[in-house]
Protein backbone atom coordinates (compact mmCIF):
# COMPACT_ATOMS: atom_id res chain seq x y z
CA UNK A 1 0.00 0.00 0.00
CA UNK A 2 1.41 3.50 -0.98
CA UNK A 3 1.66 6.02 1.97
CA UNK A 4 -0.82 8.07 2.60
CA UNK A 5 -1.71 11.10 1.02
CA UNK A 6 -2.82 15.36 2.28
CA UNK A 7 -6.38 15.19 2.79
CA UNK A 8 -7.17 11.92 3.90
CA UNK A 9 -7.96 10.85 7.20
CA UNK A 10 -5.24 9.72 9.55
CA UNK A 11 -5.60 6.64 10.53
CA UNK A 12 -6.42 6.26 15.00
CA UNK A 13 -4.06 4.23 16.91
CA UNK A 14 -3.37 3.44 20.24
CA UNK A 15 0.48 2.84 21.14
CA UNK A 16 2.69 2.06 23.93
CA UNK A 17 5.13 4.93 24.78
CA UNK A 18 8.69 4.52 26.22
CA UNK A 19 7.29 4.58 29.35
CA UNK A 20 4.49 1.62 28.93
CA UNK A 21 1.62 3.62 28.95
CA UNK A 22 -0.66 4.25 26.10
CA UNK A 23 -1.09 7.14 23.83
CA UNK A 24 -3.99 7.37 21.27
CA UNK A 25 -3.45 9.92 18.47
CA UNK A 26 -7.21 10.87 19.59
CA UNK A 27 -5.40 12.47 22.91
CA UNK A 28 -4.17 15.19 20.21
CA UNK A 29 -7.41 15.85 18.68
CA UNK A 30 -7.62 19.97 18.62
CA UNK A 31 -4.04 20.74 18.29
CA UNK A 32 -1.78 19.58 15.48
CA UNK A 33 0.82 16.70 15.69
CA UNK A 34 3.76 15.47 13.65
CA UNK A 35 3.98 11.91 13.37
CA UNK A 36 6.98 10.88 12.30
CA UNK A 37 7.78 7.14 11.20
CA UNK A 38 11.87 5.54 11.63
CA UNK A 39 13.32 2.42 11.15
CA UNK A 40 15.26 2.14 14.35
CA UNK A 41 16.30 3.97 17.74
CA UNK A 42 19.81 4.23 18.10
CA UNK A 43 20.63 3.79 14.69
CA UNK A 44 22.97 6.75 13.24
CA UNK A 45 20.67 8.47 10.72
CA UNK A 46 17.42 7.83 13.19
CA UNK A 47 19.86 9.32 16.06
CA UNK A 48 20.14 12.76 13.33
CA UNK A 49 16.82 12.81 12.81
CA UNK A 50 15.45 12.68 16.46
CA UNK A 51 18.38 15.19 17.88
CA UNK A 52 17.22 17.34 15.07
CA UNK A 53 13.79 17.51 16.14
CA UNK A 54 14.66 17.53 19.49
CA UNK A 55 16.84 20.86 18.95
CA UNK A 56 13.74 22.33 17.60
CA UNK A 57 11.66 21.88 20.58
CA UNK A 58 10.81 25.46 21.11
CA UNK A 59 10.04 26.07 17.54
CA UNK A 60 7.69 23.41 17.12
CA UNK A 61 6.33 24.33 20.63
CA UNK A 62 5.54 28.26 19.83
CA UNK A 63 3.74 26.50 16.68
CA UNK A 64 1.76 24.32 18.26
CA UNK A 65 3.06 20.90 17.29
CA UNK A 66 3.21 17.67 19.16
CA UNK A 67 5.98 15.46 17.89
CA UNK A 68 5.30 11.96 18.06
CA UNK A 69 7.87 9.05 16.76
CA UNK A 70 6.76 5.80 15.70
CA UNK A 71 8.89 2.98 15.18
CA UNK A 72 9.02 -0.99 15.58
CA UNK A 73 11.14 -0.92 18.88
CA UNK A 74 9.95 -2.00 22.35
CA UNK A 75 8.94 0.54 25.00
CA UNK A 76 12.04 -0.72 26.47
CA UNK A 77 14.44 0.30 23.93
CA UNK A 78 12.94 4.00 23.46
CA UNK A 79 13.18 4.35 26.83
CA UNK A 80 17.22 4.09 26.29
CA UNK A 81 17.16 5.79 23.08
CA UNK A 82 15.39 9.01 24.85
CA UNK A 83 17.52 8.55 28.00
CA UNK A 84 20.75 8.56 25.50
CA UNK A 85 19.87 11.38 23.54
CA UNK A 86 17.88 13.39 25.69
CA UNK A 87 15.03 13.60 23.74
CA UNK A 88 12.37 15.61 24.95
CA UNK A 89 9.29 14.43 23.27
CA UNK A 90 6.97 11.13 22.81
CA UNK A 91 8.23 7.71 21.07
CA UNK A 92 6.03 4.99 20.48
CA UNK A 93 6.26 1.37 19.98
CA UNK A 94 4.74 -0.36 16.85
CA UNK A 95 6.14 -3.52 17.38
CA UNK A 96 4.02 -5.50 15.31
CA UNK A 97 4.16 -2.39 12.08
CA UNK A 98 0.01 -2.30 12.52
CA UNK A 99 0.29 1.76 12.32
CA UNK A 100 2.94 1.45 9.81
CA UNK A 101 1.19 -0.47 7.69
CA UNK A 102 -2.15 1.53 8.21
CA UNK A 103 0.08 4.83 6.81
CA UNK A 104 1.12 2.86 3.87
CA UNK A 105 4.75 3.27 5.20
CA UNK A 106 5.88 -0.56 5.84
CA UNK A 107 7.43 -2.43 2.61
CA UNK A 108 10.05 -3.80 0.68
CA UNK A 109 13.19 -1.81 1.70
CA UNK A 110 16.78 -2.68 0.09
CA UNK A 111 19.81 -2.09 1.74
CA UNK A 112 23.48 -3.21 0.87
CA UNK A 113 22.42 -5.49 -2.14
CA UNK A 114 19.94 -7.20 0.89
CA UNK A 115 15.67 -6.77 0.45
CA UNK A 116 13.71 -6.87 3.67
CA UNK A 117 10.56 -5.48 4.90
CA UNK A 118 10.69 -2.39 7.38
CA UNK A 119 9.74 1.19 7.99
CA UNK A 120 10.26 4.00 5.36
CA UNK A 121 11.21 7.32 6.96
CA UNK A 122 8.11 9.64 6.26
CA UNK A 123 6.58 11.79 8.15
CA UNK A 124 3.01 13.22 8.66
CA UNK A 125 1.75 16.47 9.67
CA UNK A 126 -1.32 15.65 10.85
CA UNK A 127 -4.11 19.14 11.36
CA UNK A 128 -6.21 19.76 14.70
CA UNK A 129 -9.44 17.45 12.67
CA UNK A 130 -7.04 14.60 12.10
CA UNK A 131 -6.82 14.85 8.71
CA UNK A 132 -3.54 14.58 6.95
CA UNK A 133 -2.04 18.36 6.05
CA UNK A 134 1.29 16.76 4.81
CA UNK A 135 3.22 14.42 3.87
CA UNK A 136 7.09 15.10 4.39
CA UNK A 137 8.87 11.93 2.26
CA UNK A 138 11.89 14.11 0.55
CA UNK A 139 14.30 15.02 2.98
CA UNK A 140 18.20 13.72 4.43
CA UNK A 141 17.74 12.91 8.24
CA UNK A 142 20.32 15.47 9.30
CA UNK A 143 17.81 18.55 7.74
CA UNK A 144 14.24 16.82 8.26
CA UNK A 145 13.32 19.17 11.32
CA UNK A 146 14.43 22.04 8.81
CA UNK A 147 12.01 20.72 6.01
CA UNK A 148 9.20 20.46 8.77
CA UNK A 149 9.88 23.62 10.24
CA UNK A 150 10.08 25.89 6.83
CA UNK A 151 6.71 23.88 5.82
CA UNK A 152 5.28 25.39 9.02
CA UNK A 153 6.47 28.94 8.85
CA UNK A 154 5.84 29.53 5.35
Amino acid sequence: MPPLTAGTKAPAFTLKNQDDQDVSLSDFQGSKVLVYFYPKASTPGCTMQACGLRDSKTELDQLGITVLGISPDSPKRLTNFIQKQSLNFTLLADEDHQVAEAFGVWGEKKFMGKVYDGIHRISFLIDENGTIEKVFDKFKTKDHHEVVLNYLQS
